[in-house]
């Protein structure tokens, strides 16, 4: 699943300053542990870059490929899982 991508981020800068390209879509795991990894590749020229058809099932070796990125230059990833319990109704007693 890609949750968000931006292209042409300036060095000194951060991901505001970028060309958003598929806009950031928060996680929402149903059930179980969900893995969640954010990639930064560097570009070493400005070019066009279009949104993937989907988000599901993103692969991002295969969007480094297809736009000659090279390996990741930084990676950070997490764990999430959804509480038992939360959401719908509470009984007091």
């Amino acid at each position: 699943m890609s949750h968000r991508l931006v292209t042409d981020i300036p060095e000194s800068t951060d991901a505001s300053y970028g060309n958003e390209i598929v806009s950031y879509e928060s996680p929402k795991p149903t059930a179980g542990i969900h893995r969640f990894v954010f990639v930064i590749f560097r570009q070493s020229v400005q070019q066009t870059i279009y949104a993937p058809g989907w988000r599901p099932n993103f692969n991002s070796r295969d969007f480094s490929a297809l736009y000659s990125l090279g390996p990741p230059v930084a990676a950070v990833f997490f764990n999430c899982q959804r509480e038992t319990g939360c959401g719908g109704r509470r009984y007091i007693r």
